[in-house]
């Protein structure tokens, strides 16, 4: 199998000069997929064109996953059809029944994924600065019917790993990452995918690598990942056998087409984001507004979150840029403890409140004009 050539800043800056015409009226968005040339995903779509197989685990899909495993230095991953089926099938792959401790503070996917198979979430409050699940709390949630651990490494800020598998480990429980964020963050010198029973990722158009919509489940025990590859697929052992209740949880070709592409600049698109969150990280003024706690040696670019003072302060700047044309969104609000249909205890935690109603994403993407992140961070600054 031919691996995928990588693309050079120089071949990059090409691209994205031919191709970006930016309309000063329209609005700056607070995300944008990338897209590759158009002629490398159509030299894709003729090979699929050519061979008529669109579906059920195609050459294109499983070349995309041989090239993220090699990409990732992961041993086994299972490409899906999006993120939402990944934290389902990694359910269903572990039998977690009963009440799963997970986080408020993050996307509506992680927790109506658990009500979704039949699962209680019990939230957990997070911690001030990271914004992740609080270990400190977690071990007082656990009763007789806790079965699993999920939780979010919310805009790629690796979770306490290392104490949520202590606290696994001494109660018996299962523990799930919804890594939706972290796709190219590394975390204790492998891949921060790499931890948990099982990890889940999104490749929605949103995220840093893309498929246009995706996701994969990422996991370290073989047999438990063959399963995952019948959960996927209806159950599916060959075509008359079937090894258990399973869904459609298959990637098309076409998707995994845009996946391939996208997987050749993907260094370049990272280096570009990090660039401009690191001109974000110098230009605001941390006297105004509050930065995310990562650890010194982890480096994610999937979003720019800021902490304003209190809410009428975020509403306020929200105000100001969207009169600007900058897009902006409140990740994650409301928290997700507060939504009726997804618990029935009425939970107070102060600090998912807290963070929740004044956190405030700014634009971030690779072709980002790093003058809109100049002007972004002035407005910021002066009324925050």
């Amino acid at each position: 199998m031919k691996l995928i050539t990588q693309v050079t800043l120089a071949d990059f800056s090409q691209y994205i000069t031919m191709t970006k015409e930016v309309d000063k009226q329209k609005s700056i968005p607070v995300t944008r997929p990338f897209l590759p040339p158009i002629e490398d995903y159509q030299e894709y779509l003729q090979q699929i064109w050519d061979r008529a197989w669109l579906t059920n685990n195609g050459p294109v899909l499983l070349q995309l996953e041989a090239e993220l495993k090699t990409y990732l230095k992961l041993q086994h991953l299972a490409v899906v059809s999006n993120g939402t089926v990944a934290i389902q099938i990694a359910i269903r792959a572990l039998n977690i029944r009963g009440k799963v401790i997970t986080t408020p503070f993050t996307y509506i996917a992680t927790s109506s994924s658990i009500v979704w198979e039949h699962c209680q979430p019990v939230f957990c409050d997070i911690c001030a600065d990271d914004f992740n699940i609080d270990p400190d709390k977690i071990e007082d949630l656990i009763d007789a019917d806790t079965t699993a651990i999920i939780a979010t490494h919310v805009f790629g800020a690796p979770c306490a790993v290392d104490r949520i598998h202590e606290i696994a480990s001494r109660y018996d429980l299962k523990v799930i990452y919804d890594a939706a964020h972290a796709f190219d963050v590394t975390y204790g010198g492998k891949s921060l995918l790499g931890y948990g029973d099982l990890s889940t990722i999104s490749f929605h158009a949103t995220k840093t690598f893309n498929t246009v919509e995706g996701g994969a489940v990422i996991g370290n025990n073989p047999e438990l990942m063959e399963q995952l590859r019948y959960l996927r697929n209806f159950g599916h052992h060959g075509p008359y056998v079937f090894e258990r209740v399973g869904i459609n949880g298959k990637m098309s070709e076409l998707h995994a087409a845009m996946g391939l592409c996208n997987l050749k600049y993907i260094d370049t698109v990272i280096d570009e984001r990090k660039r401009r969150k690191h001109l974000y990280l110098q230009l605001l003024d941390t006297s105004k507004v509050t930065l995310q706690r990562v650890p010194q040696e982890v480096e994610n670019s999937t979003y720019m979150p800021v902490l304003l003072k209190d809410e009428k302060t975020l509403k306020e700047v929200e105000h100001i840029l969207a009169n600007n044309h900058y897009g902006t969104r409140r990740y994650f609000y409301p928290p997700l403890h507060q939504l009726p249909f997804l618990t029935d205890e009425k939970t107070q935690l102060s600090v998912t409140e807290d963070i929740s109603s004044r956190i405030l994403c700014l634009p971030l993407y690779s072709d980002l004009e790093i003058d809109h992140i100049e002007k972004i961070s002035k407005l910021v600054n002066h009324n925050a």
